[in-house]
Order: C-alpha cells, then structure tokens, then sequence
C-alpha cells in the first residue's frame, strides 16, 4: 500500500504513537485493507463524541467494542441498555463461523472475553441495582422535563424549589413535592404563595395535577433515598480493568422522557461532583447516551442550554460523552459541534426526508476522499465511516470501516445469570431497599394537624367566652374576631408558621441544572 495512495495517506492519519483503541480496517472500493487500522487516540475518548446510523445497522455492537477495550484499559464505562442486549459484556462471546471470518478480515486476534459489569435498574423496575434519586438532587429543569411542562410551568418550578430550600422542606420523593404544592394552594399557605414572585395559584394547580399523574402512572418509585451515587461509575475491578455499568432498561422502554432525562441526571450529578483534572492520559469515565434523540425532543431553552454546557465543561473533569442516535440531526448544533469523533453507520435513503438528512449528515464531516453519499448508503451492517480527534487533537481522514468483532457474547445473558450478578454485588445491599424518613411530606402533615388541633382549642376558647359573656351579662364588647382570625393570630399557629417561614440561611446550592450539590 503506497503512502502516496488514497489509503495510504488515510491509513497514515491513523498511526498514533501513543495508546489507542482498535476500532478496525480500512475500506476502499468495497476492498478491506486488515494493515490499514482505523484507530482512536485513548486521550481523545474525553473530547466526547457520536455513533449514529438507523436501526440495525451495528450501533449496539459498536458500543460493546469500544467499552470491551476502554476497560481493559482500566477506564470505566457507563452504558444504557435500552433493548436489554448489552449485557452480554459480561460474558465471553461464542467463537463461530462469522466472528472468526470477521476477525480474519480486519487482521484481529480474537479471543472469548468477558469484562467486569454491574448491572442497574431505574428505581427497581426490572433487573439491576435500584438507582434512585431525591427530587430535591433531580432539580425543578429535569423535573420540568419528565412532567412535560411548559417554559412558564418550569420556571414556577423552579420558584417552588426554591421555596423549599429556603424553608428546608426537604423533597425527597413527590410526596413531599406534592405536599408542598398542595400547601401552597391552600388557605393556609396561599399568603406564603404570594411572597413567592410570579408564581400564580392557577399554575401552582397545574403543577400539582402533573405531579399527581406521575405518581399514578407509576413513576414515584424512581425518587427517594437511598439516592444512588454516581461515583459508583468510577470504579475499577480487582485486575485493573474498568468496571462496565450497564443500566438496564428494558422495563421502562414506555417513558422514554424519564429514563433520557435520569441519564441527564447522572452526568449532572457527576459534573457537579468530580474536580477539574484538565487533559488526563486516561478518561475517568466514558459515558454513551443511547438514545440521545429523545433527550432533546421537546427540550426548553434552559434544558439545551444546560445541556450544552455541562457536554462543553464536563471534559475537563475527565469524563466522555458518546451520543448515539439515528441521525446526526438528531443532536442540536451547540452540542453537535463538541462532538470531536464520529462513527457513522449506514444511512437510508427511501423517502424525501431521509434523503436530506443524508446531505445534512455528509456536510457535517470533513472534506473526504470518498462519495459520502455513496458510502453511507452502501455500508453494511458492522460497517462505518469514522473520523477521530488525532493526539495532536486535529481531526484524521475521513475512513470507511469494517469493524472488529466484540470479543464479549454479542447478546444478552440469560435472566438467571442477571439475577444472580446484581444480588451478588457488594452494591445491592446498599441500595436494594428504599428508605422513608422524614422530610417534608411528613413535616406538613404533622403542622397541618397541629394547626387543626390548634382551630378546635381556639373554637372551645371561643364558644366558653360567649357563655361567659351571656353569664354576666356583660357591657356589649367589640365583635369577636372571625374563627379563621382567631386560628391565625393565636400563639399556637405563629408558631406553627414560623416553623414553615423562617428557616433561613438552608438554602440548597444548585448547579447547572438546578441540581442539588452534593455534599460528601
């Protein structure tokens, strides 16, 4: 292979001096060249990136062949399983006929391997470690985002947390959200409501009933303690290789705008967490959000706008993002534009639409060797044009790519397997069991009834001096107070208010998102 030649000035843009990850051999005129290897620089797996390409074209399997290697690096790997195949990493794959021919093509040495997994659930629904979180950590922008709420509706949120903090009424699951919505929308609380700045009773109501849904569709599980730990992802096993976190969602594949947004949360979470660390040799974690499209549709201009800042910052605390999606279009230009590597797997080409998402995914590549349109087309499954973020930190030549064979079972694990590894995990007893303390579901419940009791005293008080009164016929006096001013301006409930009102200096720090920072 000349180096003057096509290939070999594109197999030359991958030579990297320093460690790499084999992603496979260079394709040209429908020839694959096994000693031209399409690589990626382990430095560059933070400067984030995208696998795209429609359905059934490799996507999945690509996943598996990048986390198999960037843990036997010693990076840890967070995946979500949307259709329940992935968590055959944790098994060695079956030597047959297609790997080895597969293998043979691309000049791989394969060999069976099983990698280091834990396995997740979103707040125990289906297999996998319970992973929960407060609604307090969650924030009001996610949370705006799972009830699907309007901008205004968001930013009313917004005002109820952060009355909340301030009063420190901690909301640990939606109960608790909900009793302090329903608090405010009461008698009692709407005084409260009007020193919250343009925060109406009319959408106070509306959030309210959206809350109330939510929970009756089944979804109060995912909030509550023990809150999972997102540092749980940065760990390595026993032999050094990077634990694989695979969290498994298959039970919940009917709220899409849940399992997205919780994805959010744990990069939140983490970006809120970790320290700056600048440009590391090794990631600290590499993150693939499958399924990205659905964490931008129908997205606020707060919502993109977090996003996009915490995908610009969260590199320079040594985690990568990997998108995965359909299209290229699928993901919004702001975050689009960080995404310095790119695997793209084959487009269709059957309707007007797809078509120009065809054009739109050619110009977002580099000037190229190849009829982009052509290629991407014409690929097969297992098949991909890449380009790549160099040690240098330049973007390599546009490569079409026959990829390696995963060497972990390229398919899921049998469902006893997967009980036994997530009841054998040393995380299942911290997290199996949800905890209800007190918080501030129960911190209104108890005032509410204080106050009742505090009315029925005042109503007694009431009742014995007008017959007090008719006793001694006493001089006519000024008319008795209203009972609800009474109730209001007796000892009693001042203080029962003040246990709600004057709680200050508890504010909770939020970040980005309107996350909760976590204190360790």
């Amino acid at each position: 292979m000349s180096e003057q030649s096509p290939t070999g000035q594109i197999a030359a843009g991958y030579a990297f001096s320093g460690p790499a990850l084999e992603l496979g051999a260079l394709l040209w005129n429908g020839e694959c060249h096994p000693d031209a290897r399409i690589r990626i620089p382990l430095p560059m797996l933070n400067r984030h990136g995208l696998v795209a390409g429609a359905t059934g074209t490799g996507k999945t399997k690509t996943l598996q062949l990048v986390a198999e290697q960037l843990s036997a690096n010693g990076v840890p790997v967070f995946l979500a399983d949307i259709k329940g195949d992935v968590s055959g990493i944790s098994a060695p794959g079956a030597d047959g006929e297609k790997v080895r021919e597969r293998a043979g093509q691309v000049g791989q040495e394969w060999a069976a391997t099983g990698f280091p997994c834990e396995f997740y659930g979103l707040g125990g629904v289906g297999p996998g470690i319970p992973v929960r979180a407060t609604v307090t950590s969650f924030g009001p922008v996610l949370l705006s985002k799972v009830l699907q709420l309007n901008q205004t509706q968001e930013q009313s949120l917004g005002l109820i947390f952060h009355y909340a903090d301030q009063k420190g009424l901690e909301l640990v699951d939606l109960k608790d959200l909900r009793a302090v919505v329903a608090f405010l929308v009461s008698d009692v609380g709407k005084p409260e409501l009007k020193g919250i700045g343009g925060l109406s009773t009319v959408t106070a109501g509306v959030i309210l009933r959206a809350i109330t849904a939510f929970e009756q569709a089944g979804a109060g599980g995912f909030f509550g303690e023990p809150e999972f730990d997102t540092s749980e992802f940065l760990r390595t096993a026993a032999d050094g290789r990077g634990v694989v976190s695979v969290l498994e969602l298959p039970a919940v594949q009917d709220k899409p705008q849940l399992f997205s947004t919780f994805l959010m949360w744990m990069l939140a979470d983490l970006y809120g967490d970790l320290p700056e660390v600048g440009d590391l040799e090794l990631p600290k974690l590499v993150f693939f959000f499958d399924e990205a499209h659905l964490l931008f549709k129908g997205t606020s201009k707060a919502f993109l706008e977090a996003i996009t800042q915490t995908v610009r910052l969260i590199r320079s605390k040594g985690v990568g993002v990997f998108f995965v999606t359909q299209t290229p279009k699928d993901v919004p230009g702001d975050v689009l534009a960080q995404l310095g590597n790119r695997v793209q797997h084959a487009l269709r080409a059957f309707t007007p639409d797809d078509a120009k998402a065809l054009k739109a995914t050619v110009r977002t590549f580099p000037n190229s060797a190849y009829d982009l349109e052509e290629v991407l087309t014409g690929l097969g499954t297992g098949e991909a044009v890449i380009t790549v973020l160099s040690e240098t930190g330049a973007p390599t030549p546009v490569a079409a790519t026959r990829l390696r064979a995963p060497e972990s079972l390229m398919g899921p694990i049998d469902a006893a397997a997967l009980e036994a590894a997530v009841k054998g995990s040393l995380l299942w007893g911290r997290y199996a069991e949800a905890v209800d303390r007190e918080s501030a579901y129960e911190k209104l419940t108890a005032e509410q009834q204080a106050a009742e009791a505090a009315a029925v005293r005042a109503a007694e008080e009431a009742e014995a001096e007008k017959a007090a009164e008719k006793a001694t016929r006493a001089a006519p006096k000024k008319e008795d107070a209203s009972l609800a001013e009474q109730v209001v301006g007796s000892g009693i409930f001042k203080s029962l208010a003040r246990s709600i009102g004057t709680q200050l200096g508890r504010e909770i720090s939020r970040s980005i998102f309107g996350t909760a920072r976590r204190k360790r």
